[in-house]
């Protein structure tokens, strides 16, 4: 299988909508374990990876929660808070202890909804990054509950 890399904000954004999107952003860390969202659970916020790594993953009833995708530098962390309801759709947690750049949900959409240009390039971004999270999905769920060889035709 072909893997392609999330897209980051540095380079999806053009420069101005970088700045603007890093003067609202704070620092923050998360020690290993930490849960940074439950699924279906409010989508408030969103964070860029500095250094670290997270999980995210989805519950399967009966089973242990289903690692989808891993999360490392410069990638985005969370794409629920831009879509109404603004409900998780997957859980997040650090697997080792994270830094990251946070960013208010609510103060992003305000940006994006006064300034059109900033509000497509980010629209743009996020479901570039969304596209690539259900294609990890899918395929991770294949080879997790797949019968063997179910998904190759050949």
């Amino acid at each position: 299988m072909i893997t392609t890399p999330t897209p980051s904000m540095l380079r999806a954004l053009p420069a101005e909508h970088r700045q603007r999107l890093m003067r609202v952003a704070r620092e923050v860390s998360f020690p290993q374990g930490t849960r940074l969202f439950e699924e279906g659970s409010r989508a408030d916020r969103f964070w860029i990876i500095r250094t670290g790594t997270v999980e995210l993953d989805m519950r399967v009833p009966g089973r242990r929660a289903a690692v989808i995708e891993t999360l490392q530098h410069n990638e985005l962390i969370g794409w629920s808070w831009l879509f109404t309801p603004h409900v998780w759709h997957l859980g997040a947690e650090a697997t080792t202890p994270v830094r990251a750049y946070e960013f208010d949900a609510t103060a992003v959409r305000a940006m994006c909804q006064d300034d059109p240009a900033m509000g497509h390039a980010v629209a743009q971004w996020v479901g570039d990054v969304l596209a690539h999270r259900l294609r990890a999905a899918r395929a991770r769920l294949l080879d997790l509950y797949a019968p063997y060889g179910a998904g190759s035709h050949v």
